[in-house]
């Protein structure tokens, strides 16, 4: 494992390995302490030491309480489970710093900052990190008495509402959920919260399964997709639901989920597999006039932004429409982050949210 380094970020810098500290950050004060984390190589997890630095103008810093682990993001790329000339391999650049679910507490506000102030709770899309400097714009409030530990679930509930706009559920739609893990679920409470009559969550790991029926699924079915046609039919009545969502990122599942949808039926991909040459097309695409829809975290545009969807789901979920109880199942301190990047690849039937508690940093 390589040597723990230490960086200075401030507005405009990055200090480096060797570098001497500016004078303009010579003249910061106070400086404070902070820690992140950073994948320094193949399986390779460095908590390391780093000051995060004051707010420039139009910015706030927020002091970590918690952030959640992708376990599917994340772990594709702690393992490097991807494929060379992928967007995956283009994007995972040594050292890199992984995340992007941060709940937090404003600590210091930077000039011109309107609307916020010191100790408000706000959601960043963020790495890991014991804080987070970054304009203000780009914070959402998170709603007074919401467990913060909940609310990490915003970055993950904004991806999956992506791609319910995208599918665009009609009223009283038939839905099977393939993936019970984080996606899933927050993809099976879209679809509910969107007008779906009914909707069944299917995973080979049987742990995963309740959290579908406390998130509104009908019914769950507990075996691999390839075996679960007769299954699935049986949960819709003896016919096949007009929409699939692939919530996997799993190659191998997309041609099986074009086998269990409808004719003129509409499948949703919206796991980010590392291995797209691996995903297969079957000739139940050309037979039932299947439509294959894919939908991104980046596909946002003027009217739906990153702010409007975490805004829309600290709403839902404060208001008892999106529920969450009972989601996160393992906690770790940030000192423990190569146990928490192996529990979620070797126990990855037991996980759901995986969340790093800061205030152990």
């Amino acid at each position: 494992m390589m040597k723990p380094f230490q960086r200075l970020k401030l507005a405009g810098y990055t200090q480096k390995p060797g570098d001497r500290m500016p004078a303009t950050a010579a003249a910061l004060s106070p400086l404070i302490a902070g820690s992140r984390l950073i994948f320094t190589g193949l399986k390779e997890v460095v908590h390391e030491p780093w000051t995060p630095g004051e707010p420039a103008a139009g910015q706030v810093r927020v002091k970590t309480l918690w952030s959640q682990l992708s376990t599917g993001t994340e772990s594709i790329v702690f393992n490097r489970r991807f494929d060379p000339g992928t967007h995956w391999d283009q994007w995972v650049r040594y050292p890199f710093t992984p995340g992007y679910a941060l709940v937090g507490e404003i600590d210091r506000l930077g000039s011109g900052v309107t609307g916020l102030a010191t100790g408000d709770i706000v959601a960043v899309r963020h790495p890991h990190a014991s804080h987070a400097v970054v304009d203000a714009a780009a914070v959402t409030p998170v709603p007074k008495g919401m467990d913060p530990r909940h609310a990490t679930w915003f970055a993950l509930a904004k991806i999956t509402a992506v791609g319910a706009r995208a599918i665009a559920y009609r009223l009283g739609e038939q839905v099977l959920v393939i993936g019970a893990g984080p996606i899933g679920q927050m993809s099976l409470r879209w679809a509910l919260a969107s007008g779906a009559h009914r909707v069944v969550a299917l995973d080979p790991f049987a742990d995963r399964l309740p959290a579908a029926l406390r998130g509104g699924a009908a019914t769950t079915i507990a075996m691999p997709v390839a075996d679960a046609a007769d299954a699935v039919r049986a949960a819709f009545g003896g016919a096949l639901p007009g929409v699939v969502v692939d919530a996997t990122g799993h190659p191998a599942v997309l041609g099986a989920a074009l086998g269990l949808t409808a004719a003129r039926g509409r499948v949703l991909v919206i796991g980010d597999t590392g291995k797209p040459a691996q995903q297969h097309l079957s000739s139940d695409l050309i037979m039932k006039g299947l439509t294959i829809v894919g939908a991104h975290d980046g596909h946002e545009d003027p009217g739906w932004n990153s702010d409007r969807y975490h805004r829309l789901f600290f709403d839902m979920a404060s208001n008892g429409r999106f529920p969450l109880d009972g989601l996160a199942t393992h906690t770790f301190a940030p000192s423990q982050a190569a146990e928490a990047y192996s529990t979620s690849e070797s126990r990855r039937g037991e996980t759901m949210g995986i969340l790093f508690d800061w205030s152990k940093a």
